[in-house]
């Protein structure tokens, strides 16, 4: 998606060669505007796949899954939580992954009630990286036995090998902008 790439050239700021900061526009301050393109080109991509559901992890997911929702006619969506309080239902299915960028494993967690395997799952997120954190999202739906309708990604680095993980799966995977590597502080792309 060329916008995004032109995005990410622009505004992303480059941390030791290996982090992508674009909290300027994607995930702390939002650009409503890219997030709408960025909702069409999902339902372009997977305009053949049938869409139940939409799930992510919070917290970044959660703003770029809300407005892709829109394009699949208003499906709901369901984040898998890191914290959960105490009015959370404790009957559960849940997964540990790893943060590459707080260096944490969490335990994400999905209530029953909101995935049945009568769903037909798209993941939205906006980064793969290493895949923990889409892996976990993926053992949730296998737990729940949801279809996987596909995932999508908005930034892919694919210098970490996440792809891989996600595609032994069998799972159509779609990323926006593919990065090849970072070198001295510069962006290059697939």
């Amino acid at each position: 998606m060329q916008l995004l790439k032109d995005r990410i050239r622009t505004d992303a700021k480059i941390i030791e060669n290996r982090i992508i900061k674009v909290d300027n526009f994607l995930n702390h301050q939002l650009d409503i505007a890219l997030f709408n393109e960025i909702g069409k080109e999902f339902k372009r991509r997977f305009s053949n796949k049938e869409v139940t559901k939409i799930i992510t992890i919070e917290t970044s997911g959660i703003a770029i899954a809300s407005i892709v929702a829109q394009y699949f006619n208003y499906v709901p969506v369901v984040f898998a939580k890191k914290h959960v309080g105490i009015n959370m239902n404790q009957d559960v299915y849940e997964a540990k992954v790893y943060s590459y960028t707080k260096d944490q494993e969490y335990t994400i967690k999905i209530s029953k009630e909101f995935l049945s395997p009568n769903d037909k799952v798209l993941i939205i997120d906006d980064f793969l990286a290493s895949g923990s954190a889409l892996m976990g999202l993926v053992n949730l739906l296998f737990q729940s036995s949801a279809e996987i309708s596909g995932a999508g990604i908005v930034i892919e680095k694919t210098f970490q090998e996440g792809r891989k993980r996600i595609e032994e799966k069998g799972i159509q995977l779609e990323s926006l902008a593919i990065i090849d590597s970072i070198k001295d502080g510069q962006v290059i792309f697939k």
